[in-house]
């Protein structure tokens, strides 16, 4: 019998989640990956990797063809944004179901996301592309600080910052600009309005509003999500609106196949759309959606790359809620300890750590810098939130500052 495989490209992210549901779903998961040995998860759980170059559609095209030789390949997917088009390439080579490459490659440049969004009446920040310094103060002068600005192209609130004033946005051009930032494309600068209000993360699949969560961040100028609570607690009119608009955006984008990820900010003029993302969200996002409405993203999403109805009930009304745990401080991880009696808490669904003893903590303001999560649920969201303090308080760790040279 041959064997029905899901092709993976690359396995950072969710990818785990991706492969354990492929298995459920009687699907044999196989990664591409440039460089398979930095995902550790993939020996512990018996996952195939093949190493090829990720970054090359043609090679990528030759390693399928390889594979159709000895499996027959059900469907291709990636869990990565910057992978995501490429998988609906291979999709559309092989006629597989899949997303449309180039909505995904407008959506993932944010500015022709913007010009997009704008065209079909959207409501968003003020905003202006650069591509150099004069620019980008000439920007914020036309939009007035305080201003937003990061890379055209990027994800987790790689290079993003709040700039106050005048210095601060000299100093983070000078970032973006000066060598100190890796860029993914020819350097392109977004400046926008700052949005001042309660954040929500909208989770989609296809056309269908799956959940509203409240996000929560860290202080300015960077922006590092330090809590998600599913669902968010809104009036039926602002749910309305909120659906309403996010709606709007996956038409404008063509995005209206499968998972994507849509966030926005609830400010004096109403909601703003703040960013589409054109893929299902990363962790802790799915699992919040599982606990709190019993619809498993992942898994309705690769039934949707094979080719299968997705089944989007709801199953559930819970709350759930997830606490980042971000550091303080850089230096060396001493000791991290108490995820074992957090995780044995009732209504604790997950502790997750990044991190182990010995490793060295260097913040950068983006997402990059969490170093583990936790997530608890209940039928209430004070007892949620009561669960979810408990949990984390449990949960202790100690840096060493870095060696003065």
């Amino acid at each position: 019998m041959i064997t029905n495989v899901l092709v993976m490209i690359e396995g950072a992210s969710n990818s785990l989640l991706f492969a354990q549901a492929a298995k459920r779903l009687r699907l044999h998961p196989i990664i591409l990956s440039a460089d398979p040995a930095q995902y550790d998860y993939l020996a512990a759980e018996g996952i195939e990797a093949i190493r090829v170059n990720t970054d090359n559609l043609e090679e990528l095209i030759h390693a399928c063809y390889q594979l159709r030789s000895t499996y027959n390949i059900a469907g291709i997917t990636s869990s990565q944004e910057s992978f995501y088009a490429a998988a609906g390439k291979l999709c559309q080579h092989f006629g597989l179901p899949g997303p449309n490459p180039t909505s995904i490659e407008r959506c993932c440049d944010k500015f022709t996301q913007r010009q997009i969004l704008a065209q079909a009446g959207v409501p968003m920040p003020a905003y202006h592309l650069a591509v150099n310094a004069t620019d980008v103060e000439r920007s914020a002068a036309r939009i007035g600080l305080p201003v937003i600005v990061k890379p055209a192209v990027g994800i987790g609130s790689d290079g993003v910052r709040l700039c106050c004033d005048i210095d601060e946005l000299a100093e983070h051009t000078h970032y973006l600009l000066g060598g100190k930032y890796i860029w993914q494309s020819s350097p392109r600068i977004l400046v926008e309005e700052f949005a001042e209000g309660p954040h929500y993360s909208i989770e989609m699949m296809g056309t269908v509003v799956i959940g509203i969560a409240a996000a929560d961040f860290g202080p300015p100028p960077h922006f590092v999500c330090r809590e998600y609570i599913h669902p968010a607690l809104l009036t039926d009119d602002e749910h309305k609106r909120i659906s309403e608009i996010s709606l709007s955006c996956v038409q404008a984008l063509g995005l209206g196949w499968g998972a994507k990820n849509i966030d926005l900010r609830w400010t004096k003029r109403g909601p703003v759309v703040i960013e589409v993302n054109p893929r299902l969200a990363g962790t802790p996002a799915p699992q919040l959606v599982q606990l709190a409405y019993g619809v498993d993203l992942v898994t309705e999403h690769i039934k949707l790359v094979i080719g299968r109805q997705s089944d989007l009930t709801k199953r559930h009304s819970h709350t759930a809620a997830a606490r980042i745990l971000v550091p303080d401080r850089d230096g060396t991880l001493d000791w991290i300890k108490g995820e074992s009696r957090a995780a044995a808490l009732p209504g604790v669904a997950e502790v997750k750590l990044y991190v182990g003893t010995k490793s060295p903590i260097v913040r950068r303001g983006d997402s990059q810098d969490r170093i583990g999560y936790v997530i608890a649920a209940s039928p209430s969201l004070v007892q949620t939130e009561a669960i979810l303090q408990r949990a984390v308080d449990l949960i202790d760790w100690s840096i060493k500052p870095f060696p003065i040279l």
